[in-house]
């Protein structure tokens, strides 16, 4: 049976969640803060990790919280940790950190305990950083909670700061060639991101933004070199493990434990980029289609921030 999430959290809840975003958000470091950042090929950086919630379909309670971790610059899974989990905190924009990061810093704090040697270097994360309301988004968060570098990678631009997909923006989009990338200046004058058109095969642009202990221009640089389609790989390869684990859980007639850590092997679900999707796009499934999905009546939980 589908479960529903809560309302919206009362007032008091929202002060609460307000305060802590702008205490933590003073902790952000948006400078480099490693010497591989600073290097042309990022020498040195050997482990990359990809985050993602994926909703169970019908449900906007249950999903699956995902991290991954990959090879630098091979982009081979190293480990994965997927586990079912069920989300208390509802979704009210400009606070999605708050629903689906404590369950992201639990994986981490596992992996730290069983597979230290494996703890990325950097987290890649569906979502924005800087480039948000308040300044202080889901790759803020996360990269502040677990004190590592982080980048906020977005696939729709949040308008916020007067940012807008008008036709200066459309046009500069049409511009891009695979690589390039333009700033998103705000109308308060900062620069909270930049759109990269990553992959020859996609037209549509990834929105980049500082997260935490990274600067723009390597997190740009990361990004475009970790990218074998449109999404890049640690990103991608977290979305598509989260939902495998939600079939292979709730769809199988011997359904798994509901957690998992392990030293990540191939999912039997084909890879989204494959032959019919060659931009790698990583499509959410059409409403008649099988598969993992939000909840109809709740579209998308936090799809404005992603």
């Amino acid at each position: 049976m589908a479960q529903e999430a809560v309302g919206p959290p009362p007032e008091e809840t929202l002060s609460l969640w307000k305060r802590e975003q702008a205490l933590l958000k003073a902790r952000v470091v948006d400078q480099d803060t490693e010497a591989w950042q600073r290097d042309p090929a990022f020498a040195g950086l050997q482990r990359v990790g990809g985050v993602d919630v994926s909703f169970v379909k019908g449900d906007s309670v249950r999903a699956c919280a995902s991290l991954v971790v990959l090879s630098y610059p091979e982009l081979e899974v190293l480990y994965e940790d997927s586990r079912l989990v069920h989300l208390t905190a509802p979704y009210l924009s400009g606070f999605l950190a708050f629903r689906e990061v404590p369950f992201l810093v639990d994986a981490v704090r596992r992996l730290r305990e069983k597979e230290p040697s494996l703890v990325p270097q950097v987290l890649l994360v569906d979502g924005n950083g800087v480039l948000h309301p308040r300044g202080f988004g889901v790759a803020c968060h996360l990269g502040v909670l677990t004190d590592l570098p982080c980048v906020g990678v977005a696939k729709k631009l949040l308008q916020v700061d007067g940012l807008e997909k008008d036709a200066l923006h459309r046009d500069q989009t049409r511009l891009l060639r695979a690589g390039d990338s333009f700033p998103l200046t705000g109308r308060s004058g900062a620069v909270l991101g930049r759109a990269l058109r990553s992959h020859d095969r996609s037209s549509k642009p990834l929105y980049v933004s500082v997260g935490h202990k990274m600067s723009l221009e390597a997190a740009v640089r990361l990004t475009r070199s970790c990218c074998r389609f449109r999404v890049p790989e640690p990103v991608r390869q977290a979305d598509i493990r989260s939902r495998d684990h939600i079939r292979r859980t709730l769809g199988g007639p011997q359904p798994p434990a509901p957690g998992q850590e392990r030293r990540a092997r191939r999912p039997k679900a084909r890879p989204k980029g494959g032959p019919e999707d060659p931009s790698g796009e990583g499509r959410t499934p059409e409403p008649h289609s099988p598969g993992p999905r939000t909840h109809p009546e709740a579209p998308d939980p936090g799809a404005q921030e992603r």
